[in-house]
C-alpha cells in the first residue's frame, strides 16, 4: 500500500497550492481530484488578482491588505498569465458619493505596499479614452490598478510545479472514504476506470471546495457541513462593448458591483452575480434572472445594445465561502478559514473553507505552518519568491519572449507565438523545439496537445479548449471533433 505524508483532496487553486508548498518542503504528497484540475470553482472566477476594493466597505481590512500584498507577488511569480489591468470606476449611476469612493481608493493604494502598479487617478469620462463606449460620459471617474489572471492555468501551473518537486497528481480520482488508523489515515480511492486502491497518509487535507462537507463526512467527521456557505457566481461573455484595454467596475443601485473586462481580444466578460446555492454541490449554470441582471447592467452603462442572442458564452461556479452568517450573499466574507482537527495520537485533518484566488499562496503557506510541526517537518516557507513554471521572464517582459520565439520559429505566425507565450511563458520554447505538428483548427496544433496531455493532465477536448485555454471561443467548427478523435487515438509523449 502506498504511503505518503500528505493526501490532498481537491484539484482547485487551494489544493494545488497546498500540494506545491508541501512538496517544496520535502513532504511526500498525493493530490486527488474527482474531475479535471480547476474544473469547478477555480475556473469560474472573474479572472482577477485583486485586493477586493468592495471588501473595504465591509471592514475586511486584513483580507484586503493580505490580498494587495499578494497581488504584485503573484504577478512576479507568473507574469505570462498574470498582468496589470487599469480599472475605470465611473461615478455615473453610483450609489456612493465621490468622496467616499476616492477615500476608499486612497486606502486601496496605500494598504498593501503597492510598488509597480500605477496609483489611482481622477479622469474626465468625456475627454479621455476611459469613457469609451459609455452611454453617459458626463462627469468623472476614478482609474485604479489591479491584475488579471488566467485562473485555470494558474491551477495547472501549481500542480505542475508540485509534480516537478515530487508530488503525485491524480485527476479523475475520487476519495471514497478515509478513516483514522493509528496515527495516520487509510483512504480508499477510485479512478476513472473504476479501479480502486488504498493509500496511507500521515495527514489529510480537505480542499474539496463546494464538496468540503462531503469529504468531511467521508472521513468520519460528525459535522460535515460546518462553516461552509455556497454562493453561485455567474458571468456572460458578449462581443466587445468598448474600445481600450481597461476594465470597468460598475456600481448598481443595489450597491452590488459588476465588472466589464476585455476578454480574449474580441469580447467583453461581464460578471459576477451572487446567488445563494441551496442544492447539493454539482455543475452550475447561469439562470434567467442572473442573465437579465447582467444585461440590465450593460444597458444602464453602455451605448451598445446587447441582448440574450448576443451572449457567446456563459459560465457559473459555486463558491464555498466561509459562513459568517451575513444576510446578503454579496456581503459574505471572501476570507478563508483553516479548520485543523488534530490532537494527541490523532491523525490530522485540515479542512479549507472560503478563500479567493488572490490569497491562495498565503493560504497554502498557513496550511503548512499548521501541519508541518505535526509531521516533524522544519523546512521554512519558500513560495513567496519562487516563480511558477514558465514565469522566469526577465523583468516580466512578454514582448521580449515573443521576439525570442519569432527568432526561434520565423515561419510560425506571430499571433500564434504570442498566444503560446501568454499561455506557457518560457516553456513555449520547449513546445516549439519539439515541433508544433499538424493544425487541428484555429492554430491548435497536435504538438501543443501532446504537451498538454503529457505535462498538464489534459484528457478531453473540454480540458484543452476551455481550461488549458479559451480556444473554444475561437476555433472553427469541426475543431472539437478533430481534437476529440486525436485524443482518443492516443498522442506521443513530449520529452521532458
Amino acid at each position: 500500500m502506498e504511503t505518503v505524508d500528505l493526501l490532498v483532496v481537491g484539484g482547485g487553486i487551494n489544493g494545488t497550492g497546498i500540494a506545491r508548498d508541501a512538496a517544496g518542503r520535502g513532504l511526500s504528497v498525493l493530490l486527488v481530484e474527482q474531475d479535471d484540475l480547476a474544473s469547478h470553482t477555480s475556473s469560474a472566477s472573474t479572472k482577477l488578482i485583486h485586493g477586493g476594493l468592495r471588501y473595504l466597505e465591509y471592514g475586511e481590512l486584513r483580507l484586503v491588505r493580505e490580498a494587495l500584498i499578494e497581488r504584485e507577488r503573484l504577478w512576479g511569480m507568473a507574469p505570462h498569465i498574470i498582468w496589470p489591468l487599469r480599472f475605470v470606476l465611473p461615478q455615473t449611476h453610483s450609489p456612493r458619493p465621490a468622496w467616499q469612493v476616492r477615500a476608499g481608493l486612497w486606502l486601496y493604494d496605500h494598504l498593501g505596499g503597492r510598488k509597480r502598479l500605477p496609483a489611482t487617478q481622477t479622469v474626465s469620462l468625456a475627454d479621455t479614452p476611459f469613457g469609451a463606449g459609455l452611454a453617459d460620459r458626463d462627469g468623472r471617474g476614478f482609474v485604479y490598478s489591479d491584475c488579471w489572471v488566467e485562473d485555470s492555468r494558474l491551477v495547472v501551473l501549481n500542480a505542475r510545479d508540485a509534480a516537478d518537486r515530487g508530488a503525485t497528481i491524480c485527476t479523475r480520482t475520487q476519495l471514497l472514504s478515509a478513516e483514522r488508523e493509528g496515527e495516520g489515515w487509510r483512504a480508499q480511492l477510485r479512478d476513472a476506470a473504476g479501479g480502486s486502491r488504498q493509500v496511507a497518509a500521515r495527514a489529510l487535507v480537505n480542499a474539496a471546495g463546494p464538496w468540503v462537507g462531503a469529504v468531511r463526512a467521508r472521513s468520519g467527521s460528525v459535522s460535515g457541513d460546518r462553516g461552509v456557505r455556497l454562493v453561485k457566481g455567474s458571468h456572460i461573455v458578449v462581443p466587445r462593448l468598448y474600445d481600450g484595454d481597461h476594465a470597468l467596475m460598475l456600481q448598481n443601485a443595489d450597491r452590488r458591483i459588476v465588472f466589464a473586462i476585455p476578454y480574449e481580444g474580441r469580447f467583453t466578460l461581464v460578471g459576477t452575480t451572487d446567488v445563494p446555492w441551496q442544492a447539493a454541490p454539482g455543475p452550475a449554470a447561469i439562470d434567467a434572472a442572473e442573465t437579465r441582471y447582467l444585461l440590465d447592467t450593460i444597458a444602464r452603462y453602455f451605448a451598445r445594445r446587447v441582448g440574450e442572442r448576443d451572449i457567446v458564452w456563459s459560465y457559473a461556479g459555486i463558491r464555498p465561502l466561509y459562513d459568517d452568517h451575513s444576510a446578503n450573499a454579496s456581503a459574505v466574507t471572501r476570507d478563508y478559514r483553516l479548520d485543523l482537527d488534530a490532537g494527541e495520537g490523532r491523525a490530522p485533518l485540515l479542512s479549507v473553507y472560503g478563500g479567493k484566488i488572490t490569497t491562495y499562496r498565503r493560504l497554502a503557506e498557513q496550511a503548512l505552518h499548521d501541519l508541518a510541526p505535526l509531521l516533524g517537518n522544519r523546512a521554512p516557507a519558500w513560495t513567496a519568491g519562487a516563480v511558477l513554471p514558465g514565469g522566469d521572464l526577465p523583468d516580466r517582459d512578454i514582448a521580449g519572449l515573443v521576439a525570442s520565439l519569432v527568432a526561434q520559429a520565423p515561419d510560425v505566425p506571430e499571433a500564434l507565438l504570442r498566444r503560446l507565450a501568454r499561455a506557457y511563458g518560457t516553456l513555449a520554447m520547449r513546445i516549439l523545439a519539439h515541433g508544433l505538428g499538424g493544425d487541428l483548427g484555429g492554430g491548435l496544433c497536435t504538438g501543443e496537445v501532446d504537451y498538454l496531455v503529457a505535462r498538464e493532465w489534459a484528457r478531453t477536448a473540454e480540458d484543452v479548449l476551455w481550461r488549458r485555454s479559451k480556444l473554444g471561443l475561437h476555433v472553427p467548427a469541426g475543431t472539437e471533433a478533430r481534437l476529440a478523435a486525436y485524443l482518443a487515438a492516443g498522442t506521443r509523449d513530449l520529452l521532458p
